[in-house]
């Protein structure tokens, strides 16, 4: 019988010895060391991928450009619906903002916000951003620039005018990032305006808007989108649409729709402002795109 007991209480020690080693053991894996050590599966937040985009090549070297996917973007229209619209919190609470040509913020922050991801730029806009490089390429130089033009303009091997021109202010501002447009990337954009009109953009007399190039990369940078300022196709035939100036930033200068009217018409030349947004309303039917000031629904 003692026996017994006594091999009753040696397993009820080594119980016990074994749940003390299991709480000691518990303990010490809670310091710093021990977590350390433990298997680590990667971070619970993975970063975006890098995606390479095809058809904009870097200066000087002609990468593509790289960058992750933005979730929301802001297009900003350089048009006078902005003035007064109060708007520029809710464009830098966007993600990423796209901007145009030398559309500029500063003195419309309220309006237009702050804040530059990507600004596309004519080639024709080019000069007009060489004069004032402390403002454009200095103070901004996180802003990727996407530039487009003819070939002649723009060609690498070749060293067109333009190009030599963003050459000059690489050298100067070793940090910008831009790119320019590829003549296949060119001849694609035409292509699109061709399947979406059955013209010709060339034999029918028509120019491609900033805002055309722009809101093709917005559909292959963002995900979501949301235009600021830019009327519908319809807007200027309405009989009581508001004045405003072409540029929010030329006050007392051309007429928005004036322009966009004769545009329109032009036989040879004409930007087709009022076409293009037809075919942005088109497009806002199959992608995640609003437009903002005024309001007006993709059909």
């Amino acid at each position: 019988m003692k026996t017994l007991i006594r091999f009753f209480l040696a397993l009820v020690c080594v119980a016990a010895v074994s749940v003390l080693y299991v709480l000691l053991c518990s303990l010490a894996c809670l310091r710093p060391c021990c977590r350390a050590a433990r298997r680590w599966d990667g971070p619970a937040y993975a970063a975006p991928a890098v995606l390479s985009f095809q058809g904009y090549s870097r200066v000087p070297d002609g990468q593509p450009l790289q960058r992750a996917l933005c979730r929301r973007c802001a297009v900003v229209s350089s048009s006078g619906q902005m003035l007064g619209s109060r708007l520029g919190q809710a464009i830098d609470g966007q993600e990423c903002v796209l901007r145009m040509n030398h559309a500029p913020t500063a003195g419309y922050e309220e309006d237009v916000g702050t804040r530059s991801t990507v600004r596309v730029v004519s080639h024709t806009s080019v000069p007009l951003l060489l004069r004032n490089q402390p403002y454009f390429f200095q103070q901004s130089q996180e802003t990727v620039y996407v530039i487009w033009g003819p070939p002649k303009k723009m060609s690498r091997e070749k060293g067109g005018s333009t190009y030599r021109a963003l050459l000059k202010v690489m050298e100067t501002y070793p940090r910008l990032q831009i790119y320019t447009l590829t003549e296949e990337k060119m001849a694609y954009c035409d292509d699109v305006f061709q399947n979406e009109t059955g013209k010709n953009r060339v034999k029918s007399g028509s120019f491609l808007s900033t805002g055309w190039f722009t809101m093709i990369l917005a559909m292959e940078l963002c995900e979501r989108i949301r235009v600021f300022g830019m009327v519908s196709d319809s807007y200027c035939r309405e009989k009581n649409h508001t004045s405003v100036p072409y540029h929010y930033f030329e006050k007392g200068r051309l007429d928005e729709c004036r322009m966009y009217l004769v545009h329109e018409r032009a036989p040879r030349a004409g930007h087709r402002f009022i076409t293009e947004k037809a075919i942005f309303s088109r497009w806002a039917k199959r992608r995640d795109i609003v437009f903002t000031h005024p309001s007006w629904a993709g059909g």
